[in-house]
């Protein structure tokens, strides 16, 4: 039986990793990376120094390159459609690395970044691993931080009200408006800026990229007042990096 541990890494500070996730990284004897090629380098390189530090004997590293995602559908049934197509290549290959690289009874590490319950593929790829049957593996999922936990510490807020629910979306989802009955949405994953078409005067909105990471990006205030900010921001940013992550929480003032 091969371990497989999928181990939230937080969302860029090295000192984010929990106690937890340090003791399963140091007996580690396999790393497996998924290769998101030259513009997102930053993020294998810190993978590789977390390595590094925690992994306390000789251990392997496999690498993949992430298969292709088809990101030409607008619609939600395309866009459901492609990611479940990315979902069964990305199990293609992990499938075959643990197949065919990786020996019964040895421990491998997945790292994920941020928490593997939010907004990331890895346990939907390992379901579809298990359910071909191609290869004999158990696993075990480490909680990590999530960049929305890091985005509140830096502005000092917290999601809700009292009593009051939060609500955490996708820019897509967001497309269709601010929801009328909440006051609190947390919003990722939103490459369009879905934010700058808002144009509620009575949204706040706290902004942050990179967070965790030296380069970390910071706004808060009037959505109305700092949207153009935040578009200029992070247009800078992503030609210098070649790619951005960035949250935000959206926050409407009651009367």
């Amino acid at each position: 039986m091969r371990n497989v541990y999928v181990i939230g890494i937080g969302a860029g500070d090295p000192e984010q990793l929990t106690l937890q996730a340090v003791r399963v990284l140091a007996d580690l004897d396999v790393v497996l990376v998924i290769d998101k090629g030259e513009a997102k380098r930053e993020l294998t390189d810190l993978r590789h120094e977390l390595c590094a530090t925690h992994i306390t004997k000789p251990y392997r590293v496999l690498t993949a390159a992430d298969p292709d995602r088809d990101r030409t559908a607008t619609d939600q049934v395309g866009y459901t459609g492609a990611v479940g197509d990315w979902y069964d290549a990305r199990a293609e290959v992990i499938g075959a690395l643990l197949r065919d690289e990786v020996s019964a009874g040895e421990s491998v590490g997945i790292l994920v970044w941020g928490d593997p319950a939010l907004y990331d593929s890895t346990l939907r790829v390992l379901d579809r691993v298990e359910q071909r049957g191609t290869v004999e593996f158990g696993y075990q999922v480490i909680p990590g931080i999530t960049s929305l936990q890091t985005l509140a510490a830096r502005h000092k807020v917290t999601f809700t009200g009292v009593g009051a629910p939060v609500h955490v979306t996708t820019g897509r989802r967001l497309a269709a408006g601010m929801p009328a009955e909440l006051d609190d949405v947390l919003v990722m994953l939103d490459g369009s800026e879905t934010f700058a078409a808002l144009d509620d005067p009575d949204l706040d909105i706290y902004w942050g990229a990179y967070l965790g990471m030296p380069g970390e990006l910071l706004v808060a205030g009037n959505l109305q007042e700092r949207k153009a900010e935040i578009v200029a921001l992070r247009a800078q940013a992503r030609a210098r990096h070649g790619w951005i992550m960035d949250s935000y929480l959206l926050r409407r003032r009651r009367p």
